[in-house]
């Protein structure tokens, strides 16, 4: 089950809630009783490397279509 990290506006606690991907938007209470919280973005779904670009296919000019109807 995916793990959303949250941070409450009135203490400044972090904290993390298990939950179902389907409920992943609904808002999550702070450990300390708080309602106003602000769910964090994972730095697993931000991080990470990117692999280099492909080269181009048929040597025609690039574009989307080979070059050939883009102008």
């Amino acid at each position: 089950m995916p793990r959303y990290e949250f941070r409450c506006r009135s203490c400044g606690d972090t904290f993390e809630v298990s939950r179902p991907m389907a409920r992943s938007a609904d808002p999550a209470e702070c450990p300390a009783g708080h309602a106003d919280t602000v769910r964090l973005l994972s730095t697993v779904s931000v991080g990470g490397a990117s692999p280099a670009p492909a080269a181009p296919r048929g040597g025609g000019g690039g574009g989307c279509c080979g070059g050939g109807c883009c102008g």
